[in-house]
């Protein structure tokens, strides 16, 4: 059972917030849109304030507001909640796949999505009992341009996309091998593009590489990377095809179908 962090409040210690999540309770109890007064006599907030926090939920598409003086809930709520869906099925889907390749290459596999401009670790497969590894940390992040499966994801972006990336991260570099230019990036993006794989060359941390191939949903979007971390002199590149093969089974559960 998990312990729960007696030091995290049981209410939010922003008052905003937490008069936020009740206008969403609110709205989320009802399938048709509610009129301000209506909302305001379920919250308890005086009209000026249910007014103000809604109109800045309808702002970021939290609320929607079909008509003057009424609200109900907004797109951005269904955006967030299939991403978590994805991310939960992904899961699901992939840790036996995972296990089983671990089995077969026992070096430690990872499963990471994108969260902005960095990747999040999610799942991974490995044995406490191997000799030397390199275990990612679940919950654990790095920036895109240098990782594996963060590469796969800006190939997946286009070249505007993947500018205002580099634009907007400064390319920041974690050692030597680094990719901190744009036009290295470009090259390498292509290079993943066309081979439906990218690789770590010590990019993120000396001594470790690393490659990856995508997990894709039933619409065919990338929604996942299958990583293989090792030290960089134990990679061996027959583990590609596995890796690949791997990635291919977990996105055929989720329904894709290869065009």
């Amino acid at each position: 059972m998990r312990k729960i962090d007696s030091s995290i409040p049981a209410t939010p210690s922003v008052q905003v917030i937490e008069r936020m999540f009740s206008l969403i309770d609110v709205l989320a109890s009802r399938e048709e849109a509610m009129s301000l007064k209506e909302i305001s006599e379920k919250t308890g907030l005086h009209p000026s304030t249910t007014h103000r926090i809604l109109n800045d939920l309808t702002i970021g598409r939290f609320v929607d507001r079909p008509e003057s003086g009424t609200y109900r809930l907004g797109m951005r709520l269904l955006e967030l909640g299939n991403l978590v869906k994805a991310r939960l099925n992904v899961r699901d889907a992939a840790l036996g796949p995972m296990r089983e390749l671990h089995k077969l290459i026992q070096q430690p596999v990872n499963l990471s999505v994108r969260q902005g401009d960095e990747i999040v670790y999610i799942e991974r497969a490995y044995s406490e009992r191997s000799g030397m590894q390199v275990v990612r940390a679940i919950g654990g992040h790095a920036p895109l341009h240098l990782t594996s499966t963060g590469k796969l994801f800006l190939a997946a972006d286009d070249p505007q996309r993947v500018r205002a990336y580099a634009t907007r991260t400064g390319l920041p570099g974690h050692t030597r091998n680094s990719i901190t230019q744009l036009p290295g990036l470009e090259r390498e993006l292509a290079k993943a593009r066309q081979y439906g794989i990218a690789r770590d060359n010590e990019e993120l941390e000396l001594g470790v590489r690393c490659m990856a191939a995508g997990i894709h949903d039933d619409q065919g979007r990338l929604i996942a990377g299958l990583s293989i971390s090792a030290p960089a002199d134990r990679l061996d590149e027959g583990w590609l095809s596995k890796l690949q093969d791997t990635a291919r089974q977990i996105s055929e559960s989720l329904g894709h179908r290869p065009t």
